[in-house]
């Protein structure tokens, strides 16, 4: 009770006692006891106060950190688009010659026009590589939709021109060269596949605006790859094993189909797929040859 006796005053305790000599005893103990219990109390208040202001004052802390740890990210970005994209120095003078002479004028030409490529690339997202970002290339760059033949006509040199109905307000014009088991006559209605992001191409003077999917296992043998039953113009053929999204336009220099066209085929049962992932149109099913198999698609 050492620290109790400190809470009460010796004077109160001696009139305590000549009031009640009898139970003043006990009286002063349990008032001792009660002002030590009330004095814990307040330590223990203020200690959780304390503990409450530290904890406050921590968070302030960490989002603090974190706001400076997103500013020098930010820092970091900005100083390396500018070194990615601020114009190369100017090559160092050897003599008077200003650099507006005019021998100097086609060399800084070229590294204007050198510069504006590159940000027209990367603006269109076909210089990834000057990121270091490596272009994916695997069958989900291609736009593959089913669509319906409206009418096919034969054109010059064995080609063909078909208007199919992809979803799209109006339909596209499609040249090609089918083969000669393809009956023109009997396209109109049919539900085809097609590329649907190939840059446009003119082709014995119409342009073409998407490619007729095939399947040939010759030169003359050719079938044209169909979609389940029940799809309808516009749906999307998918891949469950490469989930990516389809370029806008597939860029010319980069031959995305020619280079994926060794890993496309029909299997032994006739459905079409790329590295053993079907073609398939989600919730209607797969998509198959007529009657080809084990062949190449083209």
């Amino acid at each position: 009770m050492d620290k109790a006796d400190d809470l009460i005053s010796p004077s109160f305790e001696a009139v305590l006692m000549k009031m009640e000599p009898v139970d003043g005893a006990q009286i002063m103990d349990y008032i001792k006891t009660h002002a030590l219990l009330t004095r814990e109390k307040a330590l223990l208040q203020s200690s959780v106060r304390e503990q409450k202001k530290l904890l406050v004052e921590n968070g302030k802390l960490k989002k603090d950190i974190e706001d400076l740890r997103l500013q020098l990210q930010d820092k970091q970005k900005r100083r390396l688009a500018k070194a990615l994209f601020s114009p190369a120095p100017p090559p160092p003078q050897t003599g008077p010659a200003s650099t507006d002479s005019p021998a100097n004028q086609p060399a800084q030409e070229r590294r204007d026009g050198q510069r504006k490529r590159r940000d027209r690339k990367i603006q269109s997202g076909t210089g990834s590589e000057l990121l270091g970002a490596t272009p994916r290339m695997d069958v989900s760059r291609l736009d593959l939709r089913v669509g319906r033949v409206l009418s096919a006509q034969s054109h010059a040199q064995s080609l063909s021109i078909q208007e199919v109905d992809v979803g799209e307000p109006a339909p596209r014009t499609v040249v090609s060269k089918l083969g000669t088991n393809v009956q023109l006559d009997q396209l109109s209605g049919a539900m085809v596949v097609l590329i649907c992001n190939g840059k446009a191409r003119k082709l014995r003077g119409v342009v073409s605006k998407a490619r007729l999917v095939c399947c040939s296992q010759s030169k003359d043998c050719i079938e044209l790859l169909t979609p389940p039953p029940g799809s309808m113009p516009g749906d999307r053929i998918t891949f469950l094993n490469f989930p990516g999204e389809a370029d806008k336009e597939l860029p010319s220099k980069e031959r995305v189909f020619e280079r994926l066209q060794p890993d496309l085929c029909v299997d032994a049962k006739g459905v079409a797929q790329y590295k053993g992932c079907a073609f398939e149109v989600k919730g209607k099913g797969l998509c198959r040859a007529p009657t080809l198999i084990n062949c190449s698609i083209r």
